[in-house]
């Protein structure tokens, strides 16, 4: 079953949302601030069209409307839920895709249903890389509407029934999503530094894209991760490519304040984001490990 849909925001992953999308049969319609985006992606795919703003997107699309925002958190969304309040009408559904903090997710969607329009939050993961692989999605809201998403969510994830969920009521996605990414940095991290006291050990001169070839197979810490750091590796074992410098992009903090506010004990969590502000300071290879990672994922650029 096929379905229409509006993505708003075109970037690594909004893009490849609406490939994906138009590759299974969905009708989709795109709109980017940057026109010319949209227009070089309809050009590319079929089933997907361009609009210039997003009043001309809800003309094009069947009733009920849904659209996908998959801007930076903030402002950006702000903005966007904003005007979609303003353009759509009762019983059409926007969904935030991207990485709001739950606590706005709450407010949004309330002033949404107030609006009798349909708030849905779905936390995504997945990267550059769910283009092929499918993403895993955590989703809020109201389950009947999150239902009748049915089609989206199952061509979006790896399978039908696998890799997706709806979690509980507005907020509830991007909350698991907040948790799912502070769970990342401590596994980053500790990849991170086992890999550099890998390479200290300088009488043993290990090749550190072996080590991690091994470790891919029956080893109790294969991961995704484990493969993109080995990818990393395979390029480049010394990592000269890539700078030190590590960002975050909001949840890793949540998820620390989150476990104060509940007076949960999240050391590991909490320190793996200290150490990303160490690298803003003092370059050391831990950092690289952890920038070529979140390259390989995100397509991340750290900064020079």
């Amino acid at each position: 079953m096929t379905s229409e849909i509006g993505i708003i925001g075109l970037g690594r992953m909004g893009a490849n949302i609406a490939r994906r999308l138009a590759r299974n049969g969905h009708k989709v319609i795109v709109y980017n601030r940057s026109p010319q985006k949209a227009v070089d992606l309809a050009k590319e795919e079929e089933n997907i069209t361009a609009v210039q703003s997003l009043d001309e997107m809800a003309s094009q699309l069947a009733k009920p409307r849904t659209a996908w925002i998959m801007v930076p958190e903030g402002d950006a969304t702000e903005k966007i839920v904003v005007d979609l309040v303003q353009i759509f009408e009762d019983g059409d559904v926007i969904i935030d895709g991207g990485n709001s903090n739950y606590k706005d997710t709450i407010r949004r969607a309330q002033k949404v249903k107030d609006d009798s329009l349909n708030y849905v939050d779905v936390g995504t993961s997945g990267g550059i890389w769910g283009l092929k692989n499918g993403y895993s999605m955590m989703i809020g809201g109201d389950k009947d509407v999150v239902e009748s998403l049915r089609p989206i969510f199952e061509t979006l994830a790896p399978g039908m029934q696998k890799g997706w969920g709806h979690v509980g009521p507005s907020g509830a996605g991007h909350y698991v999503k907040m948790v799912h990414n502070g769970i990342e940095y401590g596994m980053m991290e500790a990849f991170a530094e086992g890999f550099e006291i890998l390479r200290a050990k300088k009488e043993f001169n290990l090749d550190l894209h072996k080590v991690a070839e091994i470790w891919r197979y029956g080893s109790v810490v294969s991961s995704w991760l484990l493969d993109l750091t080995a990818l990393a590796l395979s390029r480049d074992k010394d990592l000269n490519e890539v700078k030190g410098w590590v960002g975050d992009s909001g949840e890793g903090r949540w998820t620390v304040a989150e476990a104060i506010d509940l007076d949960i004990p999240a050391p590991i969590i909490t320190m793996s984001l200290l150490m990303r502000f160490v690298t803003r300071r003092d370059e050391n290879f831990s950092a690289k490990i952890l920038a070529a990672m979140r390259k390989e994922f995100g397509g991340h650029e750290e900064k020079a």
